[in-house]
């Protein structure tokens, strides 16, 4: 989550996007965090279906960014 807070800062935009528009390629992310696919991917599966992840597919690629009006939902709600 952390690293998806400033993208930019800490992965290379995907080559055919240019751009964090839609977030990051979960690919970068995995490759990143040095886990396997599966696990990479039952993680993102969760924080998605718990909403505090958005998805977006182009193409064969999958893009996450963090859903910032959940997160300060769930921040302020534990303040």
């Amino acid at each position: 989550m952390e690293w998806l807070k400033e993208p930019e800062r800490h992965f290379p935009p995907h080559e055919t996007l240019k751009h964090f528009n839609d977030g990051v390629c979960v690919t970068y992310i995995q490759e990143k965090a040095g886990l396997s696919q599966s696990t990479i991917s039952t993680y993102l599966t969760n924080m998605e279906k718990c909403g505090l992840l958005i998805s977006t597919r182009h193409g064969k690629w999958s893009y996450l960014k963090r859903n910032e009006k959940t997160i300060k939902e769930f921040t302020d709600f534990l303040t």
